[in-house]
């Protein structure tokens, strides 16, 4: 399976990069320096561009025989998702990307300088009295289906953790139920809003990854007023069946059911025609769904107009009015003439690796790594589809081993992971594109 899909939680203003080049060459070429160019565009070593709201733990998995268990295994949303932001963060970009670990007693001392080694904005919270969160993961069966469970107590992570100046990120991935993200939506703006003067406040972009145990019909009206509250929601395609009361699978074939993704989007996205948020689904080696209301706007841009009220789907909605009214300002001062329609994006991106699955080892935190990059991206100012492409990339490297990609340096002082280039991948991926 591939990175795009099923990751979950070991369970829970830059300069756009230029456009493609056409000739390959140029492409690996650039790709070389592009590094170091995007670390010394940065001037403020201090500004976080993404932090991770998911738990650290440490993974024990078993596979299917013969292959063998292994141990100590770094892991969790936290871990995975810093490191889809960390691939496309070089030193001293990586001191913008943020995260907590929880360290217990027992935490294995080659774990804490793998993370070292990273060189990121981590958090390291010791406390000898516990221990650190640990997950068993199960493979079983021809389709090598995943079951996770903790075996040791967790530790979540709220907005009261978010110290300076992970607080004052420029993204946030959250991955949590609707109902707490929108509880953490709220802290974290009202937090930020306490710290800096209103002239100076800027909203975050926060990433939502819906736990899969609550991705039932009966939080989906809990879904929709979550929402409007976050840019990017992103579940993947069980995920987003759960929500609509389906498996998202093709009933003939029982693979991942395209079609079943396009129509959930439809209907979440038609839920709230007004609001502007995205979809990403990840959709395994189909690779991920994009979905995105283009909305409207006045051409004449000089009449301030009031905002539309935020909220979601009710049981008591009248569609037929809701739909009616969508070429309509709420207070009926702009002509159908005088408004300009966004068709908005339905978009699919393949998956990085969809011809090589020889090159798939362990989809698990694959979903992470692909929302880390995505959120990465949309920090530094990349529209979403180029996002997303960062993201199927991040996603690449995450499962192409057990446990973390390898960093190194190549002789040239470029880093490396599992000897390849980052960029020169996006490179060559967006050719492909």
């Amino acid at each position: 399976m591939e990175g795009p899909g099923p990751g979950p939680e070991s369970h829970e203003d830059e300069a756009r990069d230029p456009a493609p080049r056409e000739a390959e060459a140029e492409a690996e070429a650039e790709a070389e320096a592009e590094p170091q160019a995007d670390a010394d565009a940065d001037d403020d070593d201090a500004a976080i561009d993404f932090v991770t709201l998911g738990m650290f733990i440490i993974d024990d998995i078993e596979f299917s025989p013969p292959a063998p268990p292994v141990h100590n295994i770094l892991g969790g949303a936290g871990s995975y998702s810093a490191l889809g932001a960390r691939l496309f963060s070089p030193p001293p970009l990586s001191s913008s990307v943020g995260w907590i670990v929880d360290q217990g007693s027992d935490f294995p001392p080659a774990l804490a300088s793998l993370i070292d080694s990273w060189s990121t904005a981590a958090v390291v919270r010791r406390d000898p009295h516990r221990l650190t969160t640990r997950g068993w993961n199960g493979y079983h069966g021809a389709a090598e289906q995943r079951t996770f469970k903790y075996i040791t107590p967790k530790k979540r992570i709220t907005a009261d953790d978010l110290t300076l100046p992970l607080l004052l990120s420029r993204s946030f991935h959250l991955i949590c139920s609707p109902t707490r993200c929108q509880e953490l939506v709220t802290d974290i703006i009202s937090r930020r809003k306490a710290l800096v003067p209103c002239c100076q406040y800027s909203k975050p972009i926060f990433v939502w990854e819906p736990v899969p145990d609550l991705c039932t019909p009966d939080e989906l009206l809990n879904c929709t007023n979550t929402l409007p509250l976050v840019d990017v929601c992103s579940p993947n395609h069980a995920e987003l069946a759960g929500f609509m009361g389906d498996d998202g699978l093709d009933p003939e074939t029982g693979s991942v059911s395209t079609l079943a993704v396009e129509r959930a989007c439809e209907q979440l996205l038609a839920s709230m025609p007004l609001q502007s948020y995205a979809l990403v689904v990840r959709a395994g080696d189909k690779g991920c769904y994009i979905a995105k209301n283009g909305g409207r706007r006045s051409k004449r841009t000089s009449r301030p107009r009031k905002a539309y009220a935020r909220g979601g789907l009710r049981p008591d909605t009248d569609m037929e009015a809701l739909f009616a009214g969508l070429l309509q300002d709420q207070d009926g001062l702009i002509a159908r003439d005088e408004i300009e329609v966004d068709p908005g994006t339905e978009r699919w991106i393949p998956a990085y690796h969809r011809d090589r699955v020889d090159k798939v080892v362990d989809p698990t935190g694959g979903g992470n790594a692909f929302l880390g990059g995505l959120a990465v991206a949309l920090a530094r100012g990349q529209p979403l589809e180029d996002a997303a492409a960062w993201a199927s990339v991040a996603a690449s490297f995450a499962i192409e081993q057990v446990g973390m990609p390898v960093l190194a340096t190549d002789r040239d002082g470029n880093e490396t992971w599992n000897g390849d280039n980052v960029r020169r991948r996006l490179r060559d991926f967006q050719l492909r594109l």
